[in-house]
């Protein structure tokens, strides 16, 4: 007995199972229930681009033309010509830039009757838009017009909740510090070979073939970053004045940039931030000199190791910049928030969190680098607040989380 699911039991069974988030069905009929007329090719074209455009944007599905809302099949009654028209639809209606993915597209006879069959898988190269350039995306058993912008920032943001656990390709113990490995291993499970810390943290898998090393453990450990991330990094831009200028009013006075792996870089990048923060030295009584800071240290930390531990590192063409303004100073992280986590909920300091980077996280928890997760913007407003100074501003966008 055959075990594979031909194209005429798979659409029997999308009937049986009907309409859904992944499956729709339209027929190829329209007006009275007693004097229906084959519709219009046009329509029923625009029809299949719009459906399976939505499903591209969303998560896939199939899509049956010839079948009426209850899964009664009714069949495609035109010519040729038209039936050729319908099938080239996932091509002439769909924008030429944002191609469907793999779409599959059949002609099968059922009772008598012919239906057309396509399927399409979820995209992740496109957005994809109509050929007159509008962009939609499933909702229940709808396909409905959606901002394009959305669907990258989700789509960005499912890439980001993985990436760090990945496998590395081509990255091996040798593209380690492993004197660094060794320093963070010694506290925290000392003792144990580097090998065993990796695989202890859930940075490294033990395979046949070998150790395989993940993300998080190159970001954290990696000899060479920019081989494997080009932006882990941290850019601090000091501002003459309230805004920032180009051209001949260019009013950057100073723009220093820290690349490295993340244990390193927590570190070379407060020390560039400090030097930038120093207003101005002076005499105490004691008869040494003390530098002077525009805003209060611990504040100052805490939002740094906010962007550097919660930035979205599935985004490799940005880093962390920082920008201190003659009124303010604002660090703005890659990548906006989880959807998880309301940027309201963040504003009345209920403390909630969810880590984007759990395993880099967690490294920098056990090293004592971070203190307790949720704490760090509920400890910002209580530093400024008792320092009499502005309360932080914090904005969520499509292009990054900003304090």
């Amino acid at each position: 007995m055959s075990t594979v699911l031909d194209l005429s039991e798979r659409i029997r069974l999308a009937l049986k199972i009907g309409e859904s988030l992944y499956r729709e069905f339209k027929s190829a009929w329209e007006g009275p229930p007693q004097a229906k007329i084959p519709r219009d090719t046009r329509d029923i074209c625009i029809d299949i681009a719009q459906t399976l455009i939505a499903f591209a944007n969303s998560d896939g599905g199939e899509l049956v033309i010839g079948v009426e809302d209850d899964g009664t099949i009714t069949g495609v009654p035109l010519a040729k010509d038209d039936v050729t028209r319908l099938l080239e639809s996932t091509r002439t209606h769909v924008h030429a830039d944002t191609p469907l993915p793999a779409c599959l597209k059949a002609q099968v006879e059922i009772d008598g009757k012919l239906i057309l069959y396509f399927s399409v898988p979820k995209g992740t190269q496109f957005v994809h838009l109509t050929s007159d350039g509008r962009c939609l995306r499933r909702l229940d058993r709808d396909s409905v017009p959606f901002s394009s912008e959305r669907i990258v920032a989700q789509r960005l943001e499912d890439q980001s909740r993985t990436w760090d656990r990945t496998i590395q390709d081509g990255a091996s113990l040798h593209d380690l510090d492993i004197d660094l490995l060794q320093s963070v291993a010694s506290q925290i499970v000392y003792g144990v070979s580097v090998e065993k810390c990796l695989q202890y943290l859930d940075l490294a898998e033990f395979t046949p073939s070998g150790l395989k090393i993940k993300k998080a453990a190159v970001l954290l450990f990696g000899k060479d970053i920019r081989r494997w991330h080009s932006h882990c990094q941290v850019r601090i831009m000091t501002i003459r004045g309230k805004e920032q200028r180009s051209g001949e009013g260019f009013n950057v006075v100073r723009d220093d940039a820290v690349t490295d792996n993340i244990i390193r870089l927590v570190d070379q990048a407060w020390e560039r931030l400090t030097v930038a923060l120093s207003q101005h030295t002076q005499l105490r009584e004691s008869g040494r000199f003390e530098q002077n800071f525009l805003y209060p240290q611990i504040a100052c930390r805490e939002a740094l190791m906010n962007a550097i531990v919660h930035r979205n590192y599935a985004i490799e063409g940005r880093g962390i910049e920082i920008y201190l303004y003659q009124d303010r100073m604002e660090i703005v992280s890659p990548g906006m928030l989880l959807s998880t986590v309301a940027l309201e909920d963040i504003k009345s300091l209920k403390g909630v969190h969810e880590s984007r980077n759990p395993h880099v996280a967690r490294v920098l928890r056990e090293v004592g680098l971070v203190r307790e997760m949720g704490e760090g913007i509920r400890r910002i407003f209580d530093v400024m607040k008792s320092n009499a100074l502005a309360e932080p501003e914090i904005e969520n966008t499509t292009t990054g989380f900003a304090v």
